[in-house]
């Protein structure tokens, strides 16, 4: 892939993000979490700008030829690369939170049977568990963290939608789950946004096994 850099975007930042994501995914992949070549991963690169996976790559095997760089528009710059079907719920994120530098997508086996289970509810209230602390803002299991789960779609502006209608309503959003398909979380950096994603899969994990032992 051919990536060229408009005036103003640092090919230096847009390559540091390049290569902090290949080596999450390379990590996450070798979990099992991203599946035939499903999930993405994106990485702010400025105010204006992100570097995203390229569709249908093995995220794997990524390196820097299979990350593009879009604006947050979702649209791509300096490359005829096609970014993932799911850009626009990227860049709906850095374009709500500023501070926000990750956004990470997976589809693991958890993940993907959690948001089954309880897309008929609507969410997961996520309470008392010591875990809880892994996200930001969380000080005490004494707490309850809820996780909406939308239906799915490919039609990703009424998935926009709905995510801007949850947060329209005043109510907290950490992350999220897509009904048979995976998570979506964020954060302020990779070592952060990668700590709340190992904490949400361990307590959807957690509550698996809790309906299974009860059941």
């Amino acid at each position: 892939m051919s990536q060229t850099f408009p005036p103003g975007v640092s090919s230096e930042a847009f390559f540091a993000c390049a290569d902090a994501i290949a080596g999450a995914a390379k990590d996450l992949a070798a979990l099992g979490w991203t599946p035939a070549t499903s999930s993405n991963f994106s990485m702010r690169v400025d105010d204006s700008h992100a570097a995203i996976t390229i569709s249908g790559r093995d995220k794997g095997r990524l390196d820097r030829d299979d990350i593009m760089l879009i604006d947050l528009d979702g649209q791509a710059v300096g490359t005829d690369a096609r970014p993932s079907a799911e850009t626009a719920l990227h860049t709906q994120v850095y374009r709500r939170w500023p501070d926000t530098r990750v956004v990470l997508h997976t589809h693991s086996r958890t993940q993907s049977v959690a948001s089954r289970l309880f897309a008929a509810q609507g969410s997961i209230r996520l309470e008392g568990w010591e875990l809880q602390k892994a996200i930001t803002g969380f000080h005490t299991h004494e707490s309850m963290l809820q996780i909406p789960v939308f239906p799915n779609t490919q039609h990703m502006p009424e998935l926009v939608a709905r995510v801007e209608a949850w947060l329209d309503a005043g109510k907290p959003l950490h992350a999220y789950l897509i009904d048979g398909h995976g998570i979506y979380t964020w954060g302020r950096d990779m070592a952060e946004t990668r700590r709340h994603l190992e904490a949400l899969e361990f307590l959807l994990a957690c509550e698996l096994d809790l309906r299974r032992l009860s059941a």
